[in-house]
Order: C-alpha cells, then sequence, then structure tokens
C-alpha cells in the first residue's frame, strides 16, 4: 500500500479526501484564489469533478454551486457539502448491513477477482439500501464514503484496509481485462474485507477533523451539462468567483474510468463509453465553441467585475496549445471578457501521480491557469 506523509492542513481537510479522483485538482488551488474573498463571495465550478472548489468555499464559509456531468463526481461533490455526525454515518450503515439483503450479485469473473465473495455481498447490500434511501446528509456522507473505499491499493496488514477491492489504483477503475491479466500475473486474490472496517476507518478520519458548517446544502451541486442553460437553473445568486477546470481537449473517458463506482451509484455492471452530455471533442473548433457556451451561462450570472479561473492543459494523445483553445473559447463567448493573466504551472512530479498504480501512467503535460475578468 502507497504511504506519504499526512501534513497537518491535510488532516484538517479530511473531507475534501472522501474520494480520490483521477481528474482532481489541488485543494491549495482554490483557497489560495479565495483567501482574500470578502464575506459575501459566491463561487461556483461548471465542471466541478469531486468538489475541490465547493469544499475551499466552504472552509471559508462562503456559498458555493457546482455542476458536473458525471453522477460519481456529482456523489462526491455533494458529500463536502453536508453537515451531518460520525455516528448518524455509521448508524446507517450498519442498518443497511443487518436490514438488507443481498440480490443480483455480480458473477463475471472480474467480480470474483476484484472482491472477496463476503465483501461482495456487503457491497450489493449497501448499494441496494442507498438506492432506496432518500437524499439524506447521513446516505450522502456514507455513499461518498463507500466510493472512496470501493477500489485502491492493496494493505500490507488487513486490520489496516483503507480499500475493499482487489489490487487497483485509488483514483480510476482499470477495465475489466486488464485487472484480471493484472492479477494472474501478479498472482493476487481479493482479501477477505469487512466493509465496516474502511467505512468507519475513514468516517472517523473526516469527523475527526476540522469542518467549517457548510452554508449552503448538498442540492447546491447538480448533476448536468454546464453547456445548458438549464443547469443553472438551481443557482440564485450572482457569482463572484468561477473557479474551474474543464475536462482537457481529448479526454473523454472521464465517466467510463469511474466505471466501478458508477455501478454503486445504480449503474450497469459493464463499462459505457458513450456520455450525451460532455462538450464537444470533435476538433479543437469544436470543443472551444463547446466552452464558449459555458462560459455564456456562468457570464449571465457573474457579478460585474467578477472574476474567472480557469486551469486547463492538454493530454498525450490530443496535444494542444491550451493558450489557444481557452484565448479561442473567450473570443467565441458573447460575453465581454478580459484575460488579464497566464501562468504557466509547474508539472506533477512523478511520485505525486496516481496512474502508475496498474503500468498505465504517462508523462504530465504542459498546463496553465488563466485568470480572467468581465468587464
Amino acid at each position: 500500500m502507497l504511504r506519504r506523509d499526512i501534513s497537518r492542513d491535510d488532516n484538517r481537510h479530511r473531507l475534501n479526501a472522501v474520494c480520490p479522483y483521477f481528474t482532481m485538482f489541488p485543494l491549495a488551488f482554490p483557497k489560495k484564489l479565495l483567501s482574500k474573498a470578502n464575506s459575501n463571495a459566491v463561487v461556483l465550478d461548471p465542471f466541478c469533478g469531486r468538489g475541490t472548489s465547493n469544499y475551499a468555499a466552504r472552509d471559508r464559509g462562503l456559498t458555493s454551486y457546482g455542476i458536473d456531468s458525471s453522477p460519481v463526481a456529482v456523489a462526491i461533490a455533494k458529500a463536502k457539502m453536508v453537515n451531518t455526525t460520525f455516528d448518524d454515518v455509521m448508524q446507517l450503515a450498519w442498518s443497511i448491513l443487518i436490514n438488507k439483503r443481498a440480490t443480483s450479485i455480480p458473477s463475471s469473473e472480474f467480480w470474483k477477482r476484484a472482491y472477496h465473495k463476503d465483501t461482495l455481498n456487503e457491497l450489493v447490500r449497501l448499494r441496494r439500501g442507498l438506492l432506496e434511501y432518500d437524499q439524506s446528509e447521513a446516505a450522502i456522507m456514507l455513499r461518498a464514503i463507500v466510493l472512496g473505499c470501493l477500489h485502491g491499493p492493496l494493505p500490507k496488514h488487513l486490520e489496516n484496509a483503507g480499500y475493499f477491492s482487489n489490487q487497483m489504483p485509488r483514483t480510476y477503475a482499470t477495465k475489466p481485462a486488464y485487472s484480471i491479466k493484472y492479477w494472474k500475473i501478479n498472482h493476487l486474490d481479493a482479501p477477505r474485507i469487512p466493509v465496516v472496517v474502511p467505512i468507519q476507518k475513514k468516517a472517523a478520519a473526516i469527523f475527526a477533523s476540522m469542518m467549517q458548517k457548510s452554508p449552503t446544502p448538498p442540492s447546491s451541486i447538480i448533476c448536468g451539462d454546464s453547456r445548458t442553460k438549464a443547469a443553472f437553473e438551481h443557482i440564485n445568486k450572482r457569482i463572484s468567483h468561477v473557479i474551474t477546470s474543464p475536462p482537457y481537449y481529448g479526454l473523454r473517458t472521464y465517466v467510463a474510468d469511474q466505471w466501478l463506482r458508477n455501478w454503486f451509484l445504480g449503474g450497469e455492471t459493464i463499462v459505457r463509453y458513450k456520455n450525451k452530455n460532455q462538450i464537444s471533442h470533435a476538433s479543437p473548433q469544436e470543443f472551444a465553441a463547446s466552452l464558449a457556451e459555458v462560459w455564456n451561462n456562468c457570464g449571465n450570472i457573474l457579478k460585474r467585475n467578477g472574476r474567472l479561473i480557469i486551469r486547463f492543459g492538454s493530454i498525450k494523445s490530443r496535444q494542444i496549445d491550451p493558450r489557444e483553445v481557452i484565448n479561442e473559447s473567450i473570443r467565441m463567448s458573447r460575453h465581454s471578457w478580459c484575460l488579464y493573466r497566464t501562468v504557466p504551472l509547474d508539472p506533477a512530479r512523478p511520485e505525486k501521480r496516481q496512474a502508475h498504480h496498474m503500468g498505465t501512467g504517462g508523462k504530465a503535460l504542459k498546463e496553465y491557469d488563466f485568470y480572467i475578468k468581465s468587464n
């Protein structure tokens, strides 16, 4: 199991780490941007992912809103907005495990090798129970905790297990054929992990940390297509800060890469690659036009002199100049924007990246932060 040193600041923000996510940006990014924001600031992330910008706003006691097309991302981000307790979460977990029977247990080779049969039985019961519950805040938190424990590195000692699965990355789910081949070559069997062990461990860490009370409810985060006006209808305040990182051009599998977590949320037991709600990747020009639609919707609710801060880069298979794409998207927007600063970022160190857990890593490419004002 990979280990790292945890700083005091990391310990204080355990809720933000409730579920690792492959396309996440570091908490330090939105925290720095909001460090001098006044108490009336309102934050929006139209590509909110796991809700890091929203959590940074919560930490400052600020109202925030989020939109994402991935149900998994939204389930994680909603948990950043709840006000519940350790006892409520654990009581709900035990209630489901005691009262729900496991039905429709997946039985393909992948599932048999990914999870011990007793662990999978418990996961199916939790899945069924949480699908039947309403969006209570304890259920939202438990759901996110389970998503965060669903797959990850094997533990050296079972009593210290943080994940339920056979060896996998913790930020995304490798595909069935690749996983089976990897486990066979490395002679890896799924350990028997009682699901309450990782759940209680993660919940205890989260609720032991210092959390600012959330000023906005989980309903401030919605699953939607941020190119559409309908995705912004739940926002009833003028926005002062849009802090976001769109999917990089060519990165179209961010929903499929979370297929195991999507299964837990009620999805299929197989990988689906289509997502009609994601922005167009047909060409850099169409991609920029899709982004322009999002900036149009943001501009409609942005305060005068409000700020739009974008983190954007490229991926190895689609090497484009991120500056050209963002500049073009701003030019195509019907709102008047002023791009006043572009900051290149240092690439992430290899040991800080997650893609190497099962041999799928690649070289990080150039990223930029774009600072834009509305005129």
